[in-house]
């Protein structure tokens, strides 16, 4: 009786750790801690209305990482450098096409959001038809747009958001949170249906799985990832939008600070560089977890080229252990 009661109690030992160790699970429990340490250093950091600030900024980078998710997940080590560069030129033609009045608004997000749809589609296309690696494709997109963003910035962009688009992305909108926090939960349900639900997501897990085989059982391989690059741009495009609603106007580099933490917001959330599997709720834990990261740093005087150290570093221990738990599959 003892020998059958340690057995079961060794089994519910075991999986509390694998619970444990869930990325997810992490995130949420890392999340905590960094609550915790904030309000340590700088009383009301876990305040109510601060922890709703930081899911606002969450909330645009966690729809950056919406499309840098899909492009990783679909393997080939594809990871979408240009997201920035779209988020920048998304939120000045925004700015300009609605250029403070709300009757602007659905123009400025279908025109903005058609733009990094279709700068996306130029990637896809580079990776597939050229054969392009991802990193060099998209990197090389990157300083396209950054050349882009300069010409504009000469012309000195004057647009500015509307009233309406301002009030949606920091006003209470429903149950007393923000419309962008909506949107993003909206986004994470669709998300989650598109990957566990439809055909399209089975077919990302298959190519990210093993690209050989997906493609030897009649699945359209480069279809599907041109046209994961075209939702990261679409998605980087959308988060552009409400960066402007959340500042108010635009500038040329607003976006470049969401290159690298949408990257390691993935990786936190459970999925791989090399792609196959994973999913967007570890992401959007991810994306939260790196906000409030970013506001303690903030809190001790980090500058933004600090931050950006610290952003680096992580993606580098993120990556070791990626790295160690590829070598033992293999």
């Amino acid at each position: 009786m003892s020998s059958h009661a340690a057995v079961s109690t060794n089994g519910a030992s075991s999986r509390l750790v694998d619970f444990l160790k869930r990325p997810l699970v992490v995130a949420l429990i890392l999340i905590m801690l960094l609550l915790a340490l904030g309000e340590a250093l700088s009383p009301g950091f876990a305040s109510a209305q601060q922890i709703l600030r930081l899911l606002i900024v969450a909330s645009v980078m966690g729809i950056v990482a919406a499309g840098q998710n899909l492009v990783i997940l679909g393997g080939r080590e594809g990871i979408d450098l240009s997201v920035g560069g779209i988020v920048s030129l998304a939120a000045i033609l925004a700015g300009n096409v609605m250029n403070g009045a709300d009757g602007g608004i659905l123009p400025a997000i279908l025109v903005s959001v058609g733009v990094g749809a279709l700068f996306g589609l130029f990637n896809g296309l580079g990776v597939t038809l050229l054969r392009i690696p991802p990193l060099v494709m998209t990197l090389g997109m990157l300083g396209v747009l950054q050349g882009l963003l300069v010409v504009i910035r000469n012309g000195i962009p004057s647009g500015r958001a509307a009233p309406g688009l301002s009030q949606f992305v920091t006003q209470p909108f429903l149950f007393g949170l923000p419309g962008i926090i909506w949107l993003w939960v909206a986004i994470g349900l669709l998300m989650a249906f598109l990957l566990k639900r439809t055909v399209f997501g089975y077919r990302i897990y298959a190519i990210g799985s093993n690209e050989q085989a997906a493609f030897m059982a009649g699945v359209p391989v480069k279809t599907i990832r041109v046209g994961l690059f075209m939702l990261s741009g679409a998605f980087a495009a959308l988060a552009g939008v409400c960066l402007l609603g959340y500042s108010g106007s635009s500038f040329s580099n607003v976006g470049e600070q969401y290159m690298l933490p949408s990257i390691i917001a993935v990786v936190l959330g459970g999925t791989p560089l090399a792609g196959g599997k994973g999913g967007y709720t570890g992401t959007m834990a991810g994306a939260v977890l790196l906000v409030i990261l970013q506001s303690i740093l903030t809190t001790i005087h980090i500058d933004e080229s600090g931050r950006q150290m610290v952003f680096g570093a992580t993606l580098l221990v993120l990556m070791l252990f990626y790295g160690r738990g590829r070598a033992m599959r293999g």
